[in-house]
């Protein structure tokens, strides 16, 4: 088994992470930190901060560059770690329209996945 067959994919709901508006060194942090976060790593702070606002198995990375403090809003799925917001971080709380985006974005996502699971299903007991 390689190095990467136990790594969970990355889904991106929303965001990205270049080089510019992240410096270089913190487009690499935050790229080992998810990293981390696919090869089933537990993060806490000062890297990671649990975010249950969003939902359960949030959280957000927070990554320190130059004047910007940079947060990855993820979830921690079983079979994924879902990327749902990349935003600089201007006020000490999370604004509450970034928390309705990713509840929003979630929302969706599952909703997707589910129905994929059903039609799955329903086409396994038709051959």
């Amino acid at each position: 088994m390689d190095e990467t067959s136990s790594r969970k994919p990355l889904v991106w709901l929303e965001g990205e992470v270049k080089t510019p508006p992240f410096s270089a060194k913190a487009r690499y942090e935050a790229g080992m930190l998810l990293r981390l976060l696919q090869e089933g790593e537990s993060l806490s702070m000062p890297q990671a901060e649990p975010v249950p606002r969003v939902g359960q198995r949030c959280g957000a990375l927070r990554i320190r560059d130059e004047s910007h403090n940079w947060r990855i809003m993820y979830r921690i799925d079983r079979d994924a770690v879902i990327v749902v917001e990349v935003y600089d971080k201007k006020t000490r709380q999370i604004p509450e329209q970034v928390i309705q985006n990713c509840q929003k974005r979630l929302e969706h996502y599952d909703s997707i996945v589910e129905t994929s699971r059903r039609s799955k299903s329903k086409g396994k007991g038709n051959g």
